[in-house]
């Protein structure tokens, strides 16, 4: 059995596609074992390779969020991270919503895909920083509720302080920088805030502070 991370990659675009797969088969921890151009691609392609990641674009043709929702039902153990041109908040939401771990930008460095693709097999969720603060930003808006025996309770005054700065799209480099920890310190503090609030990843961290209204109540 390979040690290396599996991964499968569907999209319509060959050249695109070509560029991906020949950017992860040079990293010797990544092995790519399949390939598909459609959402049904996509879901036989999992059902027999159970890959341990399956990148996907939105765009390819039968969907890839029908895609991502049959996959998370019919094969959990594999993540799914989009891989996609689209910056529509919609897509987003729908996307972390369907079971995806992660939502990239296809101008994103082939540096950046590999250490993401890393974080997301670790367990991590991602999506890019402007996006998540932008998305948080058109939810300050309107009225919260805020239950008295909110879960945010339970967190520290520093989870605090990190979730703050997450909210706003700030990376664990960049909050360890003006936090003055390590990168790796503010890495198993988000750990313990993902698993206190009881989401996957960043994002829906952040999202759950702005719904109970926290950021309005440290403001």
């Amino acid at each position: 059995m390979s040690d290396k991370i599996q991964l499968v990659i569907v999209d319509d675009h060959p050249l695109f596609r070509e560029g991906v797969i020949n950017t992860l088969r040079a990293e010797p921890d990544l092995e790519v074992v399949g390939q598909g151009t459609t959402a049904e691609d996509a879901i036989r392609l999992v059902d027999d390779l159970l890959p341990d990641l399956i990148l996907l674009d939105l765009a390819i043709p039968g969907g890839g969020m029908n895609a991502a929702q049959a996959i998370v039902t019919a094969c959990p153990v594999t993540k799914i991270v989009i891989l996609t041109a689209s910056e529509e908040e919609d897509h987003v939401v729908l996307a972390l919503k369907s079971g995806a771990r992660a939502y990239i930008l296809k101008g994103v460095s082939a540096r950046e895909l590999v250490s993401i693709l890393r974080a997301v097999y670790a367990g991590n969720g991602y999506v890019p920083p402007a996006l998540a603060a932008h998305l948080l930003a058109g939810l300050t808006g309107g009225a919260v509720a805020r239950p008295e025996d909110s879960i945010l309770n339970e967190l520290t005054e520093r989870e605090y302080e990190i979730l703050e700065r997450v909210a706003t799209g700030c990376s664990n480099k960049e909050i360890g920088q003006q936090l003055s920890l390590s990168e790796k310190t503010v890495k198993h503090y988000m750990t313990n805030i993902l698993q206190k609030l009881q989401v996957r990843n960043r994002v829906e961290a952040a999202l759950f502070a702005q719904k109970h209204g926290w950021m309005e109540q440290k403001g």
